[in-house]
């Protein structure tokens, strides 16, 4: 045992006893004196875990407003309109110009290509790669309730994601947030219990099986095919520690929570509120540590005509888009843009007051915000608007690259990786991890 930790004798107190000799009967968040002292003297020593949050707003940003000027760099660069929003966490996130996707074109399709830079995303017979969030869950998925979460706002469903699996299966958006919480924070019945214990069963049989009638041929298989054979069978042992993952966070009480069950709002047009919403969803997985990975896809194409306080909006959110350089179109656009920046801002803020472990929950989670167009008017994918919030990296600098000849942003993925701690040196179509970006 470490000899600088200090390790309390007193007895610790269960959440049954205290609740006996209360009188009280509500459900209590896991205090101090209910942990047993090694314990706490394990996780005082225990690094904090990491997270990842990928947002993608499918629209973008007006780039006037959003980019510092190209000559305003490093830690001293002047804010620009929109990040004047966030100007509260000036020094907890990096703005990037000069970033895309090399060979993601297509306009509106590279929105499901945010998360895996998989190219020409518009051509015919195009496939998409494994998207970043479930590269990390297949890796680190097993150490939470839920692997990742893939959530959306007015999302077309089974056209656009952010998540995306090893076979380039799209895995459809979450779009209710009362859903989410449901799935977070609520105990099914016994029967639903069972019922799920018997499908995950039902799954690790299926494995089991299809795993042994494979291995009665590989006797009579040449070398090229029993290394396929072997691969596969690692992929199945894979999945069967997974579903024996899932049935052991089966039989674990969830986590309980403050805020009640949220109400979604009916309208589409009440997207904003949409969004507020499953940045709560978000903040509170986080809090609980019910997942470490989380996306959101933003589907502003498929948005209509939007309510925001204060503005008065007059068309969709795709023809507005179009602006044509008309002062009203991009008036309700600049609008509509820093609703985003002040919906942003409130989650930083939730984050950054959360504590965990001597540090915040904002230090511990990387929040990735961005879009696949650069400018929505033209429909380019070069130059993407891009900001990059906590994860304990140094931050409050403007990283600028060739407008022209753009850097690489894959590059963030494979650092963001290794802040997981993942020892990954690629992924797509990087070329390293991000220039200038440096962990605290």
């Amino acid at each position: 045992m470490n000899p600088s930790v200090h390790v309390s004798t007193q007895r610790s107190v269960s959440r049954r006893h205290f609740l006996r000799t209360t009188g009280v009967g509500l459900a209590l968040p896991l205090l101090d004196a209910m942990v047993p002292a090694f314990s706490r003297a394990a996780a005082a020593i225990a690094t904090p875990p990491r997270r990842m949050l990928g947002i993608c707003n499918n629209l973008g940003l007006l780039p006037e407003k959003f980019f510092p000027a190209v000559d305003s760099v490093g830690m001293g660069y002047t804010l620009s309109p929109y990040l004047e929003e966030l100007k509260a966490h000036r020094n907890d996130f990096t703005v990037f110009s000069g970033v895309s996707h090399p060979d993601v074109d297509g306009g509106h399709p590279a929105d499901n290509c945010f998360l895996t830079a998989a190219p020409h995303p518009g051509s015919g017979g195009f496939r998409n790669t494994i998207s970043l969030d479930q590269y990390a869950a297949e890796r680190l998925g097993h150490l939470t309730r839920f692997p990742s979460l893939t959530l959306g706002v007015n999302v077309s469903q089974g056209v656009r994601s952010l998540s995306w699996t090893g076979s380039g299966v799209l895995i459809p958006c979450e779009e209710h947030a009362a859903d989410v919480y449901r799935r977070l924070f609520l105990k099914g019945t016994a029967k639903e219990i069972k019922e799920q214990e018997r499908k995950l069963s039902l799954g690790q049989s299926i494995m089991d099986a299809v795993a042994g009638q494979a291995k009665s041929l590989q006797r009579d298989l040449g070398a090229h095919d029993r290394e396929r054979l072997d691969q596969y069978f690692t992929g199945v042992r894979d999945l069967e520690k997974r579903l024996e993952k899932s049935r052991e966070w089966e039989k674990k009480p969830k986590p309980v929570v403050k805020e009640k069950q949220p109400v979604d709002p009916d309208s589409p047009a009440e997207y904003m509120e949409k969004v507020r919403l499953m940045y709560d969803m978000a903040a509170l997985a986080f809090e609980t540590d019910s997942t470490r990975l989380i996306t959101l896809m933003l589907d502003s194409v498929n948005s209509p005509t939007l309510e925001i306080e204060g503005a008065h909006i007059t068309d969709g959110y795709h023809s507005l888009s179009h602006h044509g350089k008309s002062e009203k179109k991009l008036n309700q656009l600049e609008a509509i843009d820093r609703e985003h920046m002040r919906h942003l801002n409130t989650l930083f803020t939730r984050l950054k007051g959360t504590g965990e472990q001597g540090a915040n929950l904002l230090d511990q989670s990387m929040i990735l915000y961005g879009s696949n167009l650069g400018n929505a008017s033209t429909h380019v994918t070069t130059n993407l608007p891009v900001l990059f919030a906590g994860g304990g990296f140094k931050h409050g600098q403007h990283l600028v690259f060739d407008r022209a000849d753009n850097y690489p942003l894959p590059n963030l993925f494979v650092s963001m990786l290794q802040r997981m701690g993942l020892e990954e040196g690629a992924f797509a179509s990087s070329t390293g991890t991000m220039k200038g970006l440096v962990a605290g």
